[in-house]
């Protein structure tokens, strides 16, 4: 009889922590984003090492995430939908660029800030855009050491 008391005490125990995480994951997502960030969105040629959850940068600095990706159907480009924080103001003319942290490193979208007097209202896109380079694909291309240009022929 003890044995049953002590397996139902630790179900309640095990439930009630999932329960509780459950709980703070839910108002962390939900709340702070909708109060202190707005949302932009991009559309890419490849947006290949991005997630949601993926950080969204200016000049090396975290100012946001990736919330949603979808395949536009008529382009056939990523559309993008990430948030930057209250108070940092996006010019209009500004680049968004999937970028590399390195080699080996993970990717992120970085903002390349325009010269333009007028920003980005919440819910605008960012129209100059810039794709995933794929890493594989340009090491392939030197490797081969071959262009189509013709170069390296004995033709005169």
């Amino acid at each position: 009889m003890a044995e049953n008391v002590t397996e139902v005490l630790t179900g309640a125990g095990v439930l009630a922590a999932a329960l509780g995480f459950l709980v703070y994951a839910s108002e962390g997502g939900g709340l702070s984003r909708a109060t202190d960030s707005y949302d932009l969105t991009a559309s890419f040629r490849s947006v290949e090492g991005i997630t949601v959850g993926t950080d969204v940068r200016m000049a090396g600095v975290k100012v946001g995430s990736v919330t949603e990706l979808a395949l536009n159907p008529q382009t056939f480009f990523a559309d993008a939908k990430f948030t930057v924080k209250n108070g940092i103001a996006v010019p209009d003319d500004s680049t968004a660029v999937i970028a590399s942290e390195g080699l080996l490193g993970g990717a992120f979208v970085e903002i390349l800030p325009g010269g333009s007097p007028l920003d980005l209202e919440p819910g605008a896109e960012v129209e100059d855009t810039q794709g995933a380079v794929s890493v594989i694909a340009l090491m392939m291309k030197f490797a081969g050491g071959g262009d189509d240009s013709g170069a390296g022929t004995d033709a005169p």
